[in-house]
């Protein structure tokens, strides 16, 4: 009896096939980009972003807060890095601001969105190529308020760019909306949100501490410099990669050095490269200077 059981249990554990094995398939790279602050400092944006394209690295989803939100927006909507970099060095502020001083701030932006028309391709969310996400703050509860799938990008954007003190508030339903860099330094957590499980945020550093203010404006935009080095915790918590352009000598209002900082821009992101090679199992790139967006204003 016990041979005839071991006799047909080595029948039966002979037949049995091993289990076959498991492939798990990597999960594709979908990288976003969040971008932030500063004013003429964001004409850096357009330097980043043309070392991207030059060296096709593939963007699925972008979010921007002030500045980033409008780069953000034209990108998104598919204006080129050159378009970009050449509206942002010829803007102005009479541009996208109208002197107009009530209790609330002493200008108001509704000429904005004349610039953004005129820049952007697709004037609503749903419509861009890519996903994009515009983060404003609630001036009363201190929140974000993210803009993203569908509707108008214009309010969203002039309500991103409202820097408290300087623009009056932006009104939306029942909120008074400010500068989204209030809340954030730049949406990498809405990028997560649109998809991206690879962020890169762009972090534009305000200018240093020898710069000593001299008016008003520059006293806010210092102070306010001071609140967010002293709370970047959400900045480094949601992005795998920070980019920070050496934009720390331009002033605010800067648009003249657009050249400088659209190469500070490329420098920046042709430095992160390699990183972001790792991500995509690509081979290390030669890093080619970027193809110029602007002609250089500098002396021969």
């Amino acid at each position: 009896m016990k041979d005839r059981f071991l006799s047909a249990l080595r029948h039966v554990t002979g037949k049995r096939r091993l289990p076959a094995p498991v492939t798990v398939l990597a999960e594709p790279v979908r990288i976003g980009l969040a971008l932030g602050g500063g004013f003429a400092r964001g004409i850096a944006h357009a330097g980043v972003l043309s070392v991207f394209d030059n060296h096709h690295i593939p963007i699925h989803c972008i979010t921007g807060v002030s500045a980033g939100a409008i780069v953000a927006a034209a990108y998104a909507s598919g204006a080129t890095p050159a378009e970009i970099a050449h509206a942002g060095c010829s803007m102005r502020f009479g541009d996208v601001a109208r002197w107009s001083i009530s209790r609330m701030g002493f200008v108001v932006n509704e000429r904005m969105q004349r610039f953004l028309q005129k820049l952007l391709k697709r004037y609503r969310f749903e419509e861009m190529r890519i996903p994009l996400g515009v983060t404003a703050t609630d001036l009363c509860t201190g929140e974000e308020v993210d803009f993203h799938g569908s509707g108008d990008v214009f309010l969203p954007i002039r309500a991103s760019c409202s820097y408290p003190g300087l623009f009056q508030p932006v009104r939306y339903q029942d909120r008074l909306l400010v500068d989204g860099a209030i809340s954030v330094e730049a949406p990498a957590e809405l990028a997560r949100q649109l998809g991206a499980n690879r962020v890169i945020t762009v972090y534009l550093p305000g200018q240093g501490p020898d710069v000593v203010p001299t008016n008003m404006f520059q006293v806010i935009n210092r102070c306010f410099q001071i609140l967010q080095s002293r709370a970047d915790d959400s900045r480094r918590k949601h992005s795998d990669l920070v980019i920070a352009p050496a934009v720390r000598g331009v002033q605010w209002d800067g648009f003249g050095n657009g050249p400088d900082l659209i190469e500070a821009g490329a420098a920046a992101a042709l430095d992160a490269l390699p990183q972001i090679d790792a991500w995509l199992g690509a081979q290390p790139r030669a890093q080619a200077p970027a193809a110029p967006v602007m002609p250089s204003s500098k002396p021969a």
